[in-house]
């Protein structure tokens, strides 16, 4: 018994070996990592025109003085985003992979396009793009979107994309998309989708830059910087483009939904007591909102109330609201009544226009029925345009500054 033991013993070593092998492994240095990928609509109908954007991994072993660039773009056109890695080795020596990939951007041309959905699923069969990555849609061609991305402070692209879609998101300028929340919203079919909103391009209409009311490309701003701006989002129905909102509405649907993170959102408001002046503050949300829903019978309603905690920042009037005084009292009322009308605004706009809403509010309609085929029967998107809906904003004060008392002027003058 024990000679039969010895005997399979060198079988089961030799097996371990080949169960260990690494034959199917590429270094590093014999792959070209694509950090973002731009989607374009084509002439001809079921193709699309494909962007790699390729990191140069060898750029942090370049000896000084080294005229090596750090990326290579490539654009060329393809049927789907499995088979044109082959393709793009036709001209790229090294193994394409997605495995590093940052970023998905698709032109507003190619998401308003009724194929759109058909193509973006290719993303879901592709085993190395993760499900967490990104989504932008660029005003322009998404090729010319990412040649003219040229950030002066990142050396790798692939670390701007992080960064500037997370600060982004957290000032609430733009939405968190991902390819995973587009295809949950979209299967789902209840609500509509926010992807990020962005441009290279500079746009000469004069917007009111202090009220939020604007779009990615209509931000001025000099000096030497780069030209691709993330402002807005695009509004998804059913897998295709069919709107867009500015950074105020944006920041209103994120304050709304309380599926996207929401971070520290920084506005103005015109300070109630000088029409000169205006009040910059910081909003935050510290608990979810109260969603209320009456979905029995005729006409089904939706009551919601935004409880926000609100720092006043900056205070040109000289107003001294730190104290729990009257004038306090009145800004809190003003306040209250402006991000009401604001939102409700946005609420109307959204039944009117869009037949839809970015709020994430079906999730709590799904709790009012006993089962799936009863909440499909009711028909949520369908039904949300004739709803009656009313929000308001319910303010908690916290800090007025540093320094929350402030001098009197006239005093100081004398």
């Amino acid at each position: 018994m024990i000679k039969k033991e010895l005997y399979h013993f060198p079988c089961l070593i030799f097996l371990l070996i080949l169960l260990s092998g690494c034959w199917d492994q590429t270094n590093i240095d014999k792959r070209a990592y694509v950090v973002a990928i731009g989607l374009d609509k084509t002439e001809e109908d079921h193709q699309y025109k494909i962007t790699y954007l390729i990191s140069n991994p060898e750029l942090s072993k370049q000896q000084p003085g080294s005229n090596e660039p750090g990326k290579e773009i490539i654009t060329f056109k393809t049927n789907d985003l499995m088979t044109a890695k082959k393709l793009a080795n036709t001209v790229v020596a090294k193994e394409i992979s997605y495995n590093l990939m940052t970023v998905l951007v698709v032109s507003e041309e190619l998401a308003k396009d009724k194929f759109f959905l058909r193509f973006i699923y290719d993303a879901i069969k592709a085993r190395d793009i993760s499900r967490d990555t990104p989504l932008i849609v660029s005003k322009e061609n998404a090729s010319k979107f990412l040649s003219n991305n040229d950030p002066k402070l990142e050396t790798r692209i692939h670390k701007y994309f992080e960064l500037i879609m997370e600060s982004g998101s957290e000032s609430g300028f733009i939405p968190k998309s991902t390819l995973h929340s587009f295809f949950r919203i979209t299967e789902a079919d209840a609500d509509l989708f926010l992807a990020a909103y962005g441009t290279t391009e500079k746009s000469d209409n004069n917007k009111d830059i202090l009220n939020d009311d604007f779009l990615a490309g209509e931000f001025q701003v000099g000096g030497q910087t780069n030209n691709s701006q993330l402002i807005g989002s695009a509004l998804f129905k059913e897998g295709k483009m069919i709107a867009k909102l500015t950074a105020k509405e944006t920041r209103i649907a994120i304050l709304l939904n309380d599926t996207l993170d929401m971070g520290e959102l920084l506005t103005t408001y015109p300070d109630p007591h000088n029409e000169h002046y205006r009040l910059g503050v910081r909003v935050m949300k510290k608990k979810a909102n109260k969603v209320n829903m009456q979905l029995k019978g005729d006409t089904p309603s939706i009551d919601v109330e935004v409880p926000i905690r609100v720092d006043i920042l900056a205070n040109h009037s000289m107003k001294n609201y730190s104290k729990d005084n009257q004038e306090r009292k009145e800004l809190k009322k003003y306040l209250e009544e402006q991000m009401t009308k604001e939102i409700n605004n946005l609420v109307k706009k959204t039944q009117e226009e869009y037949k839809g809403e970015p709020f994430g509010w079906s999730l709590s309609a799904r709790k009012k029925f006993k089962s799936i085929p009863e909440y499909e029967a009711f028909d949520f998107m369908k039904t949300y345009p004739h709803m009656i809906v009313k929000v308001k904003v319910s303010i908690e004060f916290g800090n007025f500054g540093r320094q929350s008392e402030m001098p009197n002027l006239d005093e100081m003058r004398d």
